[in-house]
């Protein structure tokens, strides 16, 4: 039966506005930051605060480590190339649950603080417990298995002399071969995108969030993360900014590592973080009240809320809708056509995983669909409370 002209209007209706929250949610307000970020400069002109190197505050680099045994030596001594005056960069691991040898490989290096206790409760736990050791009035936060750019703790220093700033975030950048594979292309894509809405979102007022491979945040504005936490970089960054303090993000400040070895160990990690995406949601509700934080809630729903809560279902919803569409109008046949190419791409993608790349076009789409099945995976571990906080680390390339 032919659909009568009211029914097609209204879903013609309903088609437009889920293509718009779609392209809003990944490209639309990438285009809204870019334009304020421009009127901001019209009206306000940058002043950066420098401080020397007399003044620069002591700093402790704090890596909470489960099994890392591998990473010891190579995260050690990348950590003591970095460029910091003499005496004001002090290293503390905490490595609670270990079962291999990293303890023991911490505690040959007589300017490591090793913790440690026999009992696994988790990154945050151990994160908690750890922070009680710092002394230093900025601590920084990074992974075991990232290497840092030397000069990472010179930017992330600097950035502090601002008294509004609370939290600094770094990049995290992925490495790849010559020749990659399909988790690195999207990957890499995909950090580098977020890169840069990370450096707009600071701009305008602050950035979303940090990355946890590199972020700091002044000592004192630490609250105790929940226990069962999935995101604690997301929650401790946000909740810094919630107190008033900006997040601001420095590029040359980054933390270096492999992608996934495949997609199949970059999804166990996707899921992981939708899940605590959904977590988080509901933790930082107060954050949602626009009147309240104003711009940062307007940054914080456009960058993380819709790409983790309504951006799969829209995507299923405009397929479906497309669908019955395309049997009444050669414009939405067409419409679907792409859409369909799309996800035939996709396919070919996950045919071609694990191959050396030649065309990214396949892969791409590839990535953009695990990150959203993902959303569904985590939302549902989430609702059964079947995500453990114990982090089962992703195997990397």
């Amino acid at each position: 039966n032919r659909l009568n002209k009211s029914n097609m209007h209204t879903l013609e209706i309903i088609f437009w506005i889920l293509a718009a929250i779609i392209f809003y949610i990944y490209i639309g307000y990438g285009i809204v930051l870019f334009v304020l970020i421009k009127i901001k400069r019209l009206f306000i002109r940058k002043t950066i605060s420098t401080l020397s190197e007399d003044s620069l505050p002591e700093i402790t680099l704090l890596v909470a480590a489960y099994n890392e045994q591998d990473y010891v030596q190579k995260k050690v001594e990348n950590s003591r190339s970095l460029v910091y005056p003499t005496g004001k960069l002090h290293m503390i691991w905490v490595t609670d649950g270990s079962s291999d040898q990293t303890p023991d490989l911490l505690r040959q290096y007589g300017d490591v603080e090793v913790l440690h206790r026999p009992e696994r409760a988790g990154k945050i736990a151990a994160m908690n417990r750890a922070i009680h050791f710092v002394k230093t009035p900025i601590v920084v936060f990074s992974d075991a298995n990232t290497m840092l750019g030397k000069d990472s703790m010179m930017k992330i220093a600097q950035m502090f002399a601002d008294p509004g700033v609370g939290c600094v975030s770094g990049e995290k950048r992925i490495f790849n071969a010559e020749e990659e594979a399909a988790s690195a292309a999207g990957e890499g894509l995909y950090w580098k995108y977020e890169s840069a809405l990370k450096r707009w979102d600071a701009e305008l007022f602050s950035a979303v969030g940090a990355a946890g491979e590199l972020f700091a945040i002044r000592t004192n504005l630490f609250n105790e993360v929940e226990p069962d936490t999935l995101l604690d970089d997301f929650i401790i960054s946000l909740r810094v900014a919630m107190q008033g303090y900006k997040i601001d993000y420095d590029p040359d400040a980054y933390a270096i590592e492999t992608a996934s070895a495949n997609v199949k160990e970059e999804l166990k990690r996707k899921i992981r973080i939708a899940a605590g995406g959904i977590q988080s949601v509901v933790r930082l509700y107060p954050l949602l009240n626009i009147f309240r934080y104003g711009l940062l809630s307007f940054q914080y729903i456009s960058h993380r809320v819709l790409r983790w809560t309504i951006t799969p279902l829209c995507l299923l919803a405009i397929l479906i809708v497309n669908a019955v569409l395309a049997t009444q109008s050669g414009l939405f046949l067409f419409i679907l056509a792409l859409q369909v190419l799309f996800y035939i791409f996709a396919l070919i993608g996950w045919m071609l995983e694990d191959r050396k790349l030649k065309v990214k076009i396949f892969f791409i789409p590839y990535y953009f669909i695990i990150m959203n099945y993902a959303v569904y995976m985590g939302f549902a571990r989430y609702l059964k409370k079947s995500q453990s906080v114990n982090w089962e680390r992703a195997k990397r390339a």
